[in-house]
């Protein structure tokens, strides 16, 4: 082994399923040779915008801030989260229907983030929106204001769909659903970007290395599950195993061809729709 490596930083998600992913990488548990990876888990908002400089080598990124970064990153085959009829969720204090949704304000957990762009392709037009950190948004519509603003319903991204029960919201809209009856297709949300100017063989390799990370975690269910835990914000053990389950499966592994379409699908509807000032089409490390 090089008695200097090379530097990787990483961002991802603080919650259940990205830790999942990254145990391996985060614990020491798979030998990554020639690399050093740090880790920095920030939410996914703040890791778009961060995106524009090119801090970080290896970052999660939503697929909607993909469109505005292609120049920068291309996307890893492996370590996506794909909402395969199921994904973000709009709710509310009352009953609502879709349509009336673009007459409301709504709390968003940002708009670079792929649950964004889906409600903007869900309703057609643009509305009105307030951004609230993601872990946030649930109290912010039970109690009905953020910063002196009246909020009627909120954007929930991560495992905020498992929990907005507890709140006593009512779900308005799956964007998961309304995107597979639309297209029959799996939503997808977020995946990894590596850094272009790395180059070959650092992108192949670094891939590699993230892709052994997550079979590693779903060949040691309970291991990586008992780390992804600590970023459960008060998800119990079988909810936190769903979770993980909805967004850490075969999809992460490889998009495949049919994950693939999906993503270029989003991109394509996305730049018909005015929302991605141009068309992308999505880029693969090889």
């Amino acid at each position: 082994m090089p008695a200097t490596r090379q530097l990787i930083r990483v961002g991802h998600s603080p919650d259940p399923d990205d830790a999942f992913m990254f145990h391996a990488l985060s614990n020491g548990k798979i030998d990554t040779g020639d690399y050093e990876f740090t880790h920095e888990l920030v939410d996914i908002e703040t890791l778009n915008r961060r995106a524009f400089a090119g801090e970080l080598e290896l970052t999660a990124l939503s697929l909607h801030a993909y469109a505005f970064l292609s120049d920068k990153y291309i996307l890893c085959p492996c370590g996506a989260s794909m909402g395969d009829g199921y994904g973000p969720m709009v709710v509310a204090r009352e009953a609502l229907p879709l349509s009336a949704l673009a007459d409301k304000t709504i709390a968003v957990p940002g708009t670079l983030t792929t649950a964004f762009l889906a409600l903007r392709l869900a309703l057609g037009r643009e509305f009105d929106h307030v951004v609230v950190p993601f872990d946030e948004i649930l109290n912010v519509v039970e109690e009905g204001s953020f910063n002196g603003r009246r909020i009627d319903a909120g954007l929930i991204i991560h495992e905020g769909q498992l929990t907005y029960g507890e709140h006593k919201l009512n779900l308005i809209v799956d964007l998961g659903q309304w995107w597979m009856a639309e297209t029959g297709l799996p939503l997808p949300l977020g995946a990894n970007g590596l850094r272009k100017d790395l180059g070959e063989p650092h992108l192949t390799e670094i891939n590699r290395l993230l892709r052994e990370s997550i079979q590693y975690g779903l060949a040691h269910r309970q291991e990586a599950l008992d780390y992804a835990l600590r970023y459960g914000r008060n998800l119990d053990r079988g909810q936190a195993d769903r979770f993980v389950g909805m967004y850490v499966n075969d999809w992460t592994l490889d998009f495949g061809p049919r994950g693939r379409e999906a993503v270029a699908t989003l991109l394509a509807r996305g730049y018909e729709a005015g929302v991605i000032p141009q068309l992308v089409k999505p880029e693969f490390v090889a």
